[in-house]
């Protein structure tokens, strides 16, 4: 199947709309990074959503094989920069019984592995969006506070572009992350991580840069951003043979990308009619758990304490409004996972031949959590890995057996240690 050049794509993108009241819109450019102007608050600055020409959706368009990349769903995208790409999304749907029986959950479950995007995140999928729109709008640099995949995403996808790209970093990086996004020609800045955002805020008024993660306190974050999360619905729905899946379990520390996916199952059913739509689950570190904690309160933003947790990357000390919606939309839930769930939920998916991030483990430790809750799916469950394994910080190797080179203490310690009989 051929994929249509950028330049060819009738991109159907035509406003930005405000969460805070759905009637109110603002053009497509400049992106409103700071939320809406008219409905925010001091206390709660309203995301906004893109909004499409919907009627003019190709008739084939969800028909569309699932592998060609993000590319191939770009009308129901934001227009994107032609020569970005790097082939992102058309990611693997791996099947996995075991881990529905590692779980103990009655469902098909399968494992959505977005390490194989060209950084080793889903972050891909939403940095193709937001630096298209810095490209597409002459912004002279991107810029970005985050000390792992969002980072990484953004200096990679800003190198691509040709565009400097300034990325604040929390002090004591893991050395391997600095060296990766330095490769990218990032300009790399260590602060304490209550001064990231703050700085980056100041580099984006002075000197104009496109920040591509948030800089409002109440997590508003860049508006197409997420709009790069929809092709994995897109995605799933054909690598189903044609299903929507009963649920889906999102790691998730703002929500972005559970609230991304969520629009993209809202698109089907909006243009195809398609549907029932997924329980959207979202799985935070039980350190923080900002969202379970404001859909328990009734409220669209909450603040609360973070503890330390290996966790690192989803850990965040306040929600976004996005991820209530999400929830509450598709009658979903929140649930707190502690290190030990996370824990346990990596060394399964290792066993299945994935390895996993310690936080993108977060899904699969949501999976064995719900089911022992009495959670009950009607179809197939879809847990999201969001990246890979070498990307943790860290964390201690496995301690290993001291072996002598003989014969007969290799075969020692595959019993006694492994237990394997050779």
């Amino acid at each position: 199947m051929t994929i249509p050049k950028p330049e060819l794509i009738d991109f159907l993108a035509i406003a930005q709309r405000s969460l805070g009241d759905m009637s109110v819109t603002y053009p497509l450019f400049p992106p409103l990074v700071e939320g809406c102007p008219s409905t925010s608050t001091a206390e709660l600055q309203y995301p906004l959503v893109i909004d499409y020409d919907y009627k003019r959706t190709p008739t084939d368009f969800f028909a569309r094989d699932p592998y060609a990349g993000v590319w191939r769903w770009g009308e129901l995208l934001p227009p994107l920069a032609p020569g970005l790409s790097m082939g992102e999304g058309g990611t693997p749907l791996v099947a996995s019984p075991r881990l529905a029986d590692w779980a103990g959950i009655d469902a098909e479950v399968y494992i959505k592995d977005e390490s194989r995007n060209p950084t080793g995140s889903h972050k891909d999928r939403l940095n193709l969006c937001t630096v298209s729109s810095a490209v597409l709008t002459g912004t002279p640099g991107v810029t970005v506070a985050s000390s792992g995949n969002h980072g990484a995403a953004a200096a990679a996808y800003a190198a691509r572009a040709g565009l400097p790209c300034v990325l604040f970093i929390t002090e004591g990086t893991e050395p391997h992350l600095v060296r990766m996004v330095s490769a990218y020609g990032a300009a790399v800045v260590p602060l304490p991580r209550p001064l990231r955002r703050v700085l980056m805020r100041e580099l984006v008024y002075r000197a104009g840069y496109m920040p591509v993660s948030s800089i409002t306190e109440t997590h508003t974050g860049h508006p197409f951003g997420p709009e790069g999360y929809k092709t994995i619905a897109y995605e799933l729905y054909r690598q189903l043979g044609d299903r929507v899946p009963a649920a889906v379990f999102v790691p998730t520390a703002y929500a972005e990308l559970l609230y991304g996916v969520w629009l993209g199952f809202k698109d089907m059913q909006r243009v195809a009619g398609i549907g029932p739509l997924p329980q959207m689950i979202a799985c935070e570190p039980a350190a923080g758990a900002p969202l379970r904690a404001a859909l328990a309160a009734g409220s669209p933003v909450v603040k609360v304490d973070e503890a330390p947790t290996a966790a690192y990357s989803i850990v965040v000390g306040s929600n976004s409004y996005r991820g209530v919606l999400a929830v509450q939309e598709s009658e979903g839930d929140a649930l707190a996972l502690t290190d030990a769930e996370i824990a346990t939920a990596q060394t399964a998916l290792g066993r299945e031949g994935l390895w996993s991030e310690f936080s993108g483990a977060a899904s699969v430790a949501g999976l064995q959590q719900a089911a022992a809750a009495g959670m009950h799916f009607d179809g197939p469950v879809v847990c999201l890995m969001t990246s890979m394994g070498f990307k943790d910080q860290g964390l201690p190797a496995p301690e290993l057996p001291p072996v002598s080179p003989t014969w007969e203490a290799v075969e020692k310690t595959l019993r006694d240690v492994y237990g394997l009989i050779v």
